[in-house]
């Protein structure tokens, strides 16, 4: 009967687990140099035209300034 070859198992676990971490290593340069925003929204994504926002604020407009009563 053929004896397990030991030091290859080990070898193979010890590649292993240097695999998985700088895969780890990888991802978490990767989160610091491209941060999310805390809201859990991806930061790719196209925000709002701001000329839907200037529709809705009517003080936003350049016509003449709002003045209170």
């Amino acid at each position: 009967m053929a004896k397990t070859n030991f030091q290859y198992e080990k070898r193979q676990k010890e590649l292993e687990k240097k695999k998985k971490a700088e895969e780890k290593a990888r991802r978490k340069l990767e989160a610091k140099n491209n941060p999310k925003p805390a809201d859990g929204s991806e930061g790719d994504e196209p925000e709002a035209d701001d000329a839907d926002a200037d529709d809705a604020d009517p003080a936003a407009e350049g016509d003449a300034p709002v003045q209170p009563q």
